[in-house]
């Protein structure tokens, strides 16, 4: 069985209409933010229901069946199953797709990374946002197949960003890798994420700018590795600018 997992909802119909082969999943988690702890698999998608719950008003009903559902299917796959991860570039989407890699990591099945070729360095971090059905197809026709030293990078960070451990992701963030881009850049992004995000919004608001609609973009200008949509920018703004600082 080939499956695909999405990075959100928003490609779901050009993926239809690509003509690509198999079974589509649908990642609609933010790791780049919230509770990130549990002993098992159960209770790590029970506090992500309750973070999700109480930040964005979520029912963790909907988040069982709409959210943790799609990633169980990765501990599942046989070993003569094709897993196709399409995961953008900036620690949003890196962080969905280290938490992936770390589920496969017990399978044999076979992994690839399909990445938004078709964006330009200076657009790196706006990944697939308006993906047509064609660009699909050339991405899915230049994936990059994942060694067994990818999956064990992938899960290596996965653990030191859940964790936290910033010495872990400096570290990795050495290491080099096709299936990787842009790694040094997502790991320091990584250490600096509980603090850097509200910086450069409060820094955007003492410069006068204030209503969403202005700020969102400038945002996305200083600190678009951190990949953070609507929602996530929204909460920073509401924030005290006490919040700011590491």
């Amino acid at each position: 069985m080939i499956y695909h997992m999405l990075p959100g909802d928003a490609q779901v119909s050009a993926f239809k209409e690509s003509g690509i082969e198999g079974q589509m999943l649908v990642c609609r988690e933010c790791l780049v933010e919230g509770d990130l702890s549990g002993d098992t698999l159960d209770e790590f998608f029970q506090n992500r229901a309750a973070f999700i719950n109480d930040a964005y008003d979520g029912d963790p009903s909907v988040y069982n069946a709409t959210v943790a559902s799609q990633f169980k299917k990765l501990t599942e796959l046989n070993d003569n199953d094709e897993i196709n991860l399409w995961f953008e570039y900036e620690l949003f989407c890196a962080a969905n797709m280290w938490f992936s890699l770390d589920l496969v990591s017990n399978t044999s099945a076979s992994v690839y990374r399909v990445e938004p070729i078709y964006q330009t360095r200076e657009n790196r971090w706006e990944g697939f946002g308006s993906v047509t059905p064609e660009e699909m197809r050339e991405c899915f026709d230049a994936r990059t197949r994942l060694t067994t030293d990818d999956i064990a990078l992938g899960t290596s960070l996965w653990t030191a960003y859940r964790n936290n451990d910033r010495s872990e992701l400096e570290r990795l963030s050495n290491v080099s890798s096709p299936a990787f881009p842009y790694l040094n850049e997502l790991c320091e992004a990584a250490v600096a994420k509980d603090f850097r995000p509200s910086e450069v919004v409060h820094q955007i608001q003492s410069e006068g700018i204030t209503s969403f609609d202005k700020l969102f973009p400038e945002f996305k200008k200083r600190a678009g590795v951190y990949g953070f949509g609507d929602s996530q920018v929204k909460r920073l703004m509401s924030d005290p600018p006490s919040a700011a600082g590491a």
